[in-house]
């Protein structure tokens, strides 16, 4: 499985053979470079510019914007409702948990808050979550501390942050050094693709810092 990062809170899994799944596609209001993706499934945490975006993406199939399970050409994803703490706010919070084959993962859209145990044990039963993909950098989402407390109940193999400050971004959120502190990594790996396979999974919890792919496809 290949995991590819664009920046907020998009990206692109694919897997040989397979569909796929872009999520959170944004629009370049943002102040990022604008997308241009290929992909046969959209997920959409929620309902805003930064997330929502399904012009960036050509090719698509199907658009998932609410809980429920899923199974689409052999790829199966759990929307699992997780909404914003503040009863006020207009848009909920989707988290969708991806499963290619025996391997997990697990976009958190703009969760911001450490879920209660019952939602844990829900993500669970799925399987193991083998990579997370976290928001990190506050604004409506997680701030770092929190983030390292929900990374602790899930207990993935890789961690990957993502919706936290970049050059150019018109949202206000904290650098990712903040999170990278909290969770004690010194020295972290970057690279531009995950790839992961069930025979190369680590045994304790790695974070990795994908750089985010402007090219456009």
């Amino acid at each position: 499985m290949d995991i590819t990062w664009y920046g907020h809170s998009c990206f692109r899994i694919t897997e040989r053979g397979q569909a796929t799944v872009i999520t959170d596609p944004y629009s370049e209001a943002i102040g990022l470079p604008p997308l241009r993706l290929k992909g046969d499934i959209v997920t959409v945490s929620h309902q805003r510019p930064g997330h929502n975006y399904l012009e960036a993406v050509k090719g698509y199939s199907y658009v998932l914007t609410g809980a429920g399970e899923y199974e689409i050409n052999n790829v199966f994803i759990y929307g699992i409702a997780m909404h914003y703490v503040d009863q006020e706010s207009m848009h909920d919070n989707v988290a969708y948990l991806i499963q290619y084959g025996n391997l997990n993962v697990l976009h958190l859209g703009d969760l911001a808050y450490v879920p209660d145990q019952s939602t844990i044990e829900a993500i669970s039963q799925v399987g193991q979550v083998n990579v997370a993909l976290v928001p990190v950098g506050g604004g409506n989402s997680l701030r770092a501390a929190m983030a390292a407390e929900v990374i602790a109940l899930i207990e993935p193999n890789y961690i990957v942050p993502m919706h936290y400050a970049l050059p150019g971004l018109r949202v206000e959120l904290d650098p990712v050094e903040k999170f990278l502190k909290e969770m004690g990594v010194s020295k972290v790996q970057e690279d531009d693709i995950l790839k992961i396979s069930t025979a190369t999974l680590p045994e304790q919890p790695e974070v990795i810092m994908l750089r985010p792919q402007v090219k456009q496809e």
